[in-house]
C-alpha cells in the first residue's frame, strides 16, 4: 500500500487495480449485455417448455349464465282465453373437464419442439460466451500492445535524454557541431508527439475495455506478460482432428437442431390433418322453472378436419422440402466449418512464425544500436545513423508486441473453431 504525508498524518492511497486476462473475461461474461440477452432467451425457452407440458393435462372450464325476461320465453295457449307462460327467468351453469386421447401427435411433438428450443438456447448461450470471450481478448491485447509500445517509447526517450546531455557537453567543449544537438532535439520532439498519441489511444482503449467488462472506472491497469527472451514453444498440442472436432462446435449442433426442429414441424403439420379424440366429464346445473336441476354428464368427441385435407397435403409437402433444405444446409455448412478450422490453424502457424521473425529483428536491431553507439563515440559514424538505429530498435520491439498479441488471439480463434 502507498502512503502520502498530509500534515502530520499518513493517509493510505488506494493502489491502482490490475486485471489479468482471465479476470477481464470473467467480468465480461457476468456483466456484458450479450450474455444477459442470451440468458434471458434461454429462460424464455424454458418457460415455453413448461407451458407446452401443461397440454398433457385435462382442460377444465366453467360457464354460468342467468336471465330475466319481460315475459316467458315459452308461451302456450291451453284454450281460448287461457294461456301459460314459462321460462321468464332462470340460471344455468356447468363445469367440464376434457382429456385429449389422440391429437395426431401434436401435443407430443409440441413438447419435443419446446425441448429443442431450450437446447438451442443453451447452444446460443455458448456462442455468446465465445463471442464475449473473443471480443474481451481483443480489447485486452489492444491495451497490452499500447502499454508495451508506450514502455518502449519511454525507454527510447531516456536514451535520447542521455544522448542529448552528452552531445550538449560535446558542443560546449567544441568537440561537435550544434547541428547534431538539433537532430537529437528534433528526435525528442518526435518521440514526445508519439507519446501523446499513444497515451490518448491507451486511455480510449481502457475505456472501451472497461465498458465491455462492466468496470465503472478506467483507472486500472492490465497485466502485461509479453516475454521477449523466452519465446513460447510452438503450440502443436492445440491441433485437433478437424472432422472429429466438428461435432464439438456449437455451430454444428445448431445446424443439427435446426434439422430436428424442421422434422418436428413436419410431424406437427401431419398431426393437424389427423382426427382428434377426447373424453370428458362435467357437472351441470339449471334452475329454469323455479326448480333446481343438477346432473352429471360424460362425453366423448371425435373431430375430423375433412376440409383441411386439400390445403394440408400441400403444407405437408412444403414442410418436407424445408426439412430437406435444412439437411443440405447442415452438410454444406459443416464442410465450411472444417475449412474455417484449417484456416484458423494456418493463422496460428503464421502468427507464430511472425513472432520468430520479430524476435530475430529485435536481436539484430539491439546489436545494430549498440554498434552505432560505439561507432558514434569513436567518431566513425554520424548522428543520423545513430538516430536511425534507435528508430529501428523501437520499430522492432513494436513489431514483436503486435506479433505476440496477434498470436494470442489466433490461438483463441482456433480453440473456439474446434469447439473448445
Amino acid at each position: 500500500m502507498v502512503f502520502a504525508l498530509c500534515g502530520c498524518m499518513m493517509l493510505p492511497l488506494c493502489a491502482q487495480k490490475t486485471y489479468t486476462l482471465e479476470q477481464c473475461r470473467a467480468m465480461a461474461l457476468t456483466h456484458n449485455i450479450k450474455m444477459k440477452k442470451a440468458q434471458t432467451d434461454l429462460k424464455s425457452a424454458e418457460q415455453t417448455k413448461k407451458e407446452a407440458f401443461t397440454n398433457y393435462f385435462p382442460t377444465v372450464g366453467a360457464t354460468g349464465a342467468g336471465f330475466n325476461a319481460n315475459k316467458g320465453l315459452l308461451e302456450m295457449e291451453l284454450s281460448p282465453g287461457m294461456g301459460m307462460s314459462m321460462l321468464k327467468n332462470g340460471i344455468v351453469g356447468s363445469i367440464t373437464a376434457t382429456q385429449p386421447l389422440f391429437t395426431g401427435g401434436q401435443i407430443v411433438n409440441t413438447n419435443k419442439l419446446a425441448k429443442v428450443s431450450v437446447e438451442i438456447g443453451k447452444l446460443q448461450l455458448r456462442q455468446s460466451e465465445n463471442e464475449v470471450s473473443y471480443t474481451t481478448e481483443q480489447y485486452y491485447w489492444q491495451v497490452v500492445t499500447l502499454q508495451e509500445k508506450l514502455n518502449t517509447l519511454t525507454a527510447v526517450e531516456k536514451m535520447l535524454n542521455r544522448l542529448f546531455q552528452d552531445v550538449d557537453v560535446a558542443v560546449k567543449a567544441g568537440m561537435t557541431t550544434r547541428n547534431e544537438l538539433l537532430q537529437v532535439e528534433l528526435k525528442r520532439n518526435d518521440v514526445a508527439s508519439k507519446k501523446i498519441t499513444l497515451d490518448n489511444a491507451l486511455s480510449l482503449s481502457k475505456m472501451i475495455l472497461a465498458q465491455y467488462i462492466g468496470e465503472t472506472s478506467d483507472n486500472f491497469e492490465v497485466e502485461t506478460d509479453v516475454p521477449v527472451e523466452d519465446i513460447p514453444a510452438f503450440p502443436e498440442q492445440l491441433r485437433r482432428n478437424h472432422r472429429a472436432s466438428l461435432i464439438l462446435t456449437p455451430e454444428y449442433h445448431l445446424l443439427e437442431k435446426n434439422v430436428e426442429a424442421n422434422r418436428l414441424q413436419k410431424n406437427l403439420t401431419i398431426g393437424k390433418n389427423l382426427p382428434t379424440v377426447a373424453i370428458g366429464a362435467g357437472y351441470m346445473y339449471d334452475d329454469l322453472m323455479d326448480k333446481s336441476h343438477p346432473f352429471g354428464i360424460a362425453f366423448a368427441t371425435v373431430s375430423i378436419p375433412i376440409s383441411n385435407w386439400w390445403g394440408g397435403s400441400h403444407a405437408i409437402k412444403r414442410q418436407k422440402l424445408q426439412l430437406k433444405y435444412a439437411e443440405y444446409e447442415r452438410d454444406d455448412t459443416g464442410e465450411l466449418l472444417m475449412i474455417k478450422m484449417q484456416k484458423a490453424w494456418n493463422d496460428v502457424d503464421d502468427s507464430y512464425k511472425q513472432i520468430l521473425i520479430a524476435r530475430k529483428s529485435i536481436e539484430q536491431a539491439t546489436e545494430n544500436l549498440k554498434l552505432n553507439e560505439d561507432y558514434y563515440k569513436a567518431g566513425t559514424t554520424s548522428m543520423s545513423d545513430l538516430l536511425d538505429a534507435q528508430s529501428m530498435f523501437q520499430q522492432s520491439r513494436d513489431a514483436y508486441v503486435d506479433a505476440y498479441s496477434h498470436y494470442q488471439i489466433r490461438k483463441l480463434e482456433y480453440l473456439q473453431a474446434t469447439g473448445r
